[in-house]
């Protein structure tokens, strides 16, 4: 029995209609001809794409990233750039901090700093006691002049900040390593704008800024916003740009460290909504001056309060500067006196001299609460040696296990010419030391020269990571397509890419440039 199918009936209508309009189309001018072809050529490749979409199997694997599907670019295009700050009101509201600051300066204002003698063992308590000479004369004058300051710290103002977003401290040797971290962030899936930060224009490499436009991020200058001669010290400057950041939330990286795993959730956690900061632990226990607590208004006399506390980690931190405004303005108050006072009354200088803890030392002061990761760090190693590359932290939205979130590259720094550039310590115009493939003695020369993995592959798949292969899509990124390109470098780096990881670089295709996606080699992943 034939039964009338309606929605068929319409269907082959349809079919019908369209074919008799394709051979109409067909049988027009050259020019609609030519159209008739793009639009074959576009479903042919959108079938292709979906082909392949339905028959690839998913995995867990980052490097996934790596293909000519230009997940990158398709993120980064749609990643909007930080909006341009109020300079003039953080540059008032600066000026008016700066002001109370030299009005009250801590005694003395030349702290003289003094080496442990022994640098490997942690100091004993009586050693952390009188380390450094400071007279309760001069202890009680801080004092005085750390509550003034503390008075006069202004309110939060809601037009300064707005959104978050990710803030690096970059300029001169530090681009190239910060330059890998931000392709990482980009490889690794972060959606977050980000700003990086340059002392002034001289620390500027030419043509980058509006290099990494592209991937919406920005630069910032300090000096447009503030006397920059006034800080001696790199570490003064890290607590500037969080500062002046246009975000009121801010996800602060060194230039040297970049993510492991997705960074984007941290802000969207119970962990930071709770407290609105979150700081991570250093390798070691406090060695502040016992005066330190009395300083800062903790205790009436010394004190051993702070003995047992974990120091921390700064190469990454997260704070809402509304929730936690006069914190943030208080631990400018010790950075700006850091290096002559503040960095050796709270560490002494033992390990970790520098701005590092400045900002618990300010929550403190404050009674503010945060957010202290519990994990304890781990150091990475390079593979087949015990010589370590850098410090994983943990991800702080997982309380209860260690899961990798940052890795602070602060032993190896990885920078595609500092790894596999021939002759750049004789580039006049853009010098960096004698390359790791140039210096035979290096941990990880034998892995660049052999075509090895650095990092430890059986480590990676306990924690269910593998960022390398995407460091190294970031690095072939600058060698090849940035104000940093050098072609044999170049050659180098997809040489060791392709014989490490597998990588086969092939042509961008016709529709890579149709969909705005440039005409730079693809990478795809061995089969």
């Amino acid at each position: 029995m034939f039964i009338y199918d309606e929605e068929a009936a319409s269907s082959a209508d349809l079919l019908r209609n369209t074919s008799r309009r394709i051979k109409r189309w067909h049988r027009g001018p050259p020019r609609q001809q030519m159209v008739v072809l793009m639009v074959w050529i576009f479903i042919l490749y959108l079938g292709f794409k979906f082909v392949q979409s339905t028959t690839s199997s998913p995995s867990l694997n980052p490097s996934n990233l790596l293909s000519c599907d230009y997940v990158r670019d398709q993120l980064t295009q749609s990643i909007a750039i930080p909006r341009n700050p109020n300079v003039k009101a953080l540059a008032k509201t600066w000026k008016s901090l700066q002001n109370t600051f030299d009005q009250n300066k801590p005694q003395p204002l030349d702290l003289k700093l003094k080496t442990f003698s022994s640098i490997s063992e942690f100091p004993s308590l009586e050693d952390i006691k009188t380390h450094t000479p400071l007279s309760m004369v001069d202890a009680e004058a801080s004092r005085a002049s750390h509550a003034e300051v503390v008075r006069r710290l202004p309110e939060y103002s809601d037009n300064l900040y707005e959104g978050r977003g990710i803030v690096i401290l970059a300029g001169g040797k530090f681009s190239g390593f910060a330059t890998t971290g931000m392709g990482m962030l980009r490889e690794i899936g972060s959606a977050l704008p980000v700003e990086v930060w340059l002392k002034d224009k001289n620390e500027e490499k030419a043509g980058w800024c509006e290099e990494v436009e592209a991937d919406g991020m920005i630069c910032r200058r300090l000096s447009d916003y503030m006397d920059v001669s006034k800080m001696e010290h790199g570490y003064q400057l890290k607590i500037s740009t969080i500062f002046f950041s246009s975000f009121q939330q801010v996800l602060f990286l060194d230039a040297d460290n970049f993510p492991v795993r997705l960074p984007d959730t941290i802000f969207e956690s119970k962990t930071f909504s709770e407290t609105g900061v979150i700081l991570w632990p250093d390798y070691w226990k406090h060695t502040g001056s016992p005066l330190l607590p009395f300083v800062i208004g903790l205790s009436d006399s010394e004190s051993e309060i702070l003995r047992e506390g974990q120091t921390t980690e700064s190469g990454q931190l997260v704070w809402d500067k509304k929730r936690h405004w006069k914190s943030l303005c208080l631990a400018a108050y010790y950075n700006y006196y850091g290096p002559q006072h503040y960095y050796t009354l709270i560490s002494q200088g033992w390990a970790g001299w520098g701005d590092k803890d400045t900002f618990p030392t300010a929550l403190q002061a404050l009674h503010e609460d945060y957010y202290m990761v519990p994990h304890k760090l781990k150091t990475l190693m390079v593979n087949g040696t015990n010589q370590g590359i850098g410090m994983l932290q943990a991800d702080p939205t997982n309380r209860n296990d260690y899961v990798p979130m940052f890795l602070h590259s602060n032993i190896i720094k990885w920078s595609i010419r500092n790894f596999l550039c021939i002759e750049c310590a004789k580039d006049k115009t853009d010098p960096v030391p004698l390359s790791f493939l140039e210096k035979s003695d290096s941990a990880i020369n034998p892995h660049l020269t052999g075509h090895q993995r650095i990092f430890p592959l059986d480590d990676m798949k306990a924690m269910n990571i593998d960022p390398e292969p995407l460091i190294w899509k970031s690095m072939e990124r600058t060698a090849c397509r940035s104000v940093w390109k050098n072609e044999s470098l170049c050659i180098r780096t997809r040489e060791h890419m392709s014989e490490t990881f597998g990588h086969r670089f092939e042509s961008p295709g016709m529709m890579a440039g149709v969909l705005g996606y440039g005409d730079h080699p693809c990478i795809r992943d061995k089969v």
